[in-house]
C-alpha cells in the first residue's frame, strides 16, 4: 500500500515553511494590536447563506468554488471561503452593532475549490483587518496604512505597489454601470461567455476579467471619474490626502473593481511582480452594505485580506528558530539535576532541549546538528559540587559554572 499524501490543494507546514508562515501571522498580529485592532475568531464553517448573501450569487466563489454540503441534520453548511462575511455575521449575532466602531484582526484557514498552483491552494490562509462602523475616509486610509506597516515589518514593502481606485457612491455607480452596459453591449461579439452573463447583472466584474479577448475590450472601456458625484469625489480626495499623511505611496488603477452592490468608494490592492500570475498579496475596500445582508443595521465598513502563503513566499529569509541550549546529563543520577535546569532555563524564556540517549560524544554531535549554541554537561563530580561544564558550541571554549549562575550566563 502506497503512503498516504495530503489531499490535492493542501500542504503540510513544516520546518522553514512553517517558520515563514507563522512569522507572517505573528508580525501582523503584533502590529494590528498596536494599531488598536482586537483579534476575533469565528467558526471554520457557517450556514451557507452567510456566504451566498455575503458574496453575491454572481460571484465566482459562490458559483464554482465553495465547499458546500448538507450536514446530518439537512442544513446547508459551507467551509468559509473568506473571512469578512463571517466577521459581519458575528458582529450582528453578538449584538455588537450597538458598540461601534469595532476594529478587528483575524487570521485562519479558508477553503476554495480552485485549480491548485503556485501560491494558491484549496486550503489557504489569510490575515484580515477590518473597521466596522466607521464612515470616514480616515478609516479607509488607516486600514490601508496598517497593511502597509505590516508589509514594511515583513521586509517586503519594496516589492509591493499599492494600487488605489474609487467605486464612488450609489449614484456614481448607477451612472457608471449604465455607461458600462452601453459600452460592453456594443462589443458583445468579443466578450467571453462569463462576461456576457455578467453584462446585465454585474458589468463591473467584466473590468477584472482575465480572458484575453475581454481584456482587449476592457482597454477602451469608460472609467468612473466622469460619473463621480461631488460627494464621492470629496471622499476619494480625503482618502488620498490621509494616505499622504500616513506616508503610504500609491498609484491609481481605474480597473480595480468590486462587483457587488454593497461595495462603495475605496477599492485597493497591494500587488507584486515577484510571484508571477499571483500578483495580489493584499486587497480590500469599503463595504457599507454587508452587515445589512446579515440582518443588521446599515453599518459602514472597510477592510482588507492578505494571503499568508503569498506573503511568506516574498520573505527574503525565513526567521531562524532560536538556537537552543543542550542539557546533557552524564548518567541517570544526574537526570534530576538536568530536569531542574531545563525547567529553570525554559521559565527564563531560553529554549532548552535535553540530550538523554547515547554516549557523550553522540549527544554532543546531536546538539551540534540541532544548531545548539551551548551545551551544559552535568557530570557526577560537577553536580556534587553544585556545578556543570558549560561549552560554547560556537567558539569551542568550555568552563565550569555553578548551577545557580547558569541561567544568568545563558540569558
Amino acid at each position: 500500500m502506497s503512503a498516504l499524501q495530503p489531499a490535492r490543494g493542501t500542504r503540510d507546514l513544516i520546518g522553514e515553511e512553517a517558520r515563514r508562515h507563522f512569522h507572517v501571522i505573528e508580525t501582523a498580529r503584533r502590529i494590528a494590536a498596536v494599531w488598536g485592532f482586537d483579534e476575533w475568531s469565528t467558526p471554520v464553517f457557517e450556514d451557507t447563506r452567510v456566504f451566498a448573501r455575503g458574496l453575491g450569487d454572481t460571484s465566482d466563489v459562490v458559483m464554482k468554488e465553495m465547499y458546500t454540503f448538507a450536514d446530518r441534520g439537512g442544513d446547508s453548511i459551507t467551509l468559509r471561503p473568506e473571512a469578512t462575511a463571517g466577521i459581519c455575521r458575528a458582529l450582528v449575532s453578538n449584538g455588537l452593532t450597538q458598540t461601534l466602531p469595532q476594529k478587528v484582526f483575524y487570521t485562519g484557514p479558508m477553503f476554495r475549490y480552485e485549480r491548485p498552483q503556485k501560491g494558491r491552494y484549496r486550503q489557504f490562509h489569510q490575515i484580515d483587518v477590518e473597521v466596522l462602523g466607521s464612515a470616514e475616509p480616515l478609516a479607509d486610509a488607516e486600514v490601508i496604512a496598517c497593511g502597509w506597516t505590516i508589509l514594511q515589518a515583513l521586509g517586503v514593502a519594496r516589492e509591493v505597489t499599492l494600487e488605489l481606485n474609487t467605486l464612488g457612491d450609489k449614484a456614481s455607480r448607477d451612472a457608471y454601470r449604465a455607461a458600462l452596459v452601453e459600452y460592453f453591449g456594443a462589443h458583445r461579439a468579443s466578450l467571453s461567455d462569463d462576461s456576457l452573463a455578467r453584462l446585465e447583472r454585474n458589468p463591473l466584474r467584466i473590468l477584472d476579467s482575465k480572458d484575453e479577448g475581454d481584456r482587449r475590450v476592457v482597454a477602451d472601456a469608460p472609467v468612473i471619474d466622469p460619473y463621480l458625484t461631488p460627494e464621492a469625489r470629496r471622499f476619494y480626495d480625503g482618502v488620498r490626502r490621509h494616505l499622504g499623511h500616513f506616508g503610504v505611496p500609491f498609484i491609481e488603477n481605474r480597473r480595480i473593481v468590486r462587483g457587488l452592490d454593497y461595495y462603495s468608494h475605496t477599492a485597493f490592492e497591494f500587488v507584486t511582480a515577484s510571484l508571477g500570475a499571483q500578483g495580489t498579496v493584499m486587497g480590500g475596500g469599503r463595504y457599507d452594505g454587508l452587515v445589512e445582508e446579515m440582518g443588521g443595521p446599515h453599518t459602514p465598513c472597510i477592510g482588507w485580506a492578505a494571503g499568508i502563503e503569498r506573503l511568506a513566499m516574498l520573505l527574503a529569509n525565513p526567521p531562524a528558530p532560536p538556537a537552543p541550549v543542550a542539557v546533557i546529563p552524564v548518567g541517570e543520577a544526574q537526570e534530576a539535576a538536568a530536569i531542574g535546569l531545563l525547567q529553570a532555563l525554559r521559565e527564563a524564556g531560553i529554549r532548552a532541549e535535553a540530550e538523554y540517549r547515547g554516549n557523550l560524544k553522540r549527544r554532543m554531535e546531536r546538539a551540534n546538528r540541532a544548531g545548539a549554541r551551548a551545551a551544559v554537561i552535568l557530570g557526577e563530580a560537577e553536580v556534587a559540587r553544585g556545578a556543570a561544564q558549560l561549552k560554547d558550541l560556537t567558539t569551542g571554549s568550555q568552563s565550569e559554572v555553578k548551577l545557580a549562575e547558569l541561567v544568568a550566563r545563558l540569558a
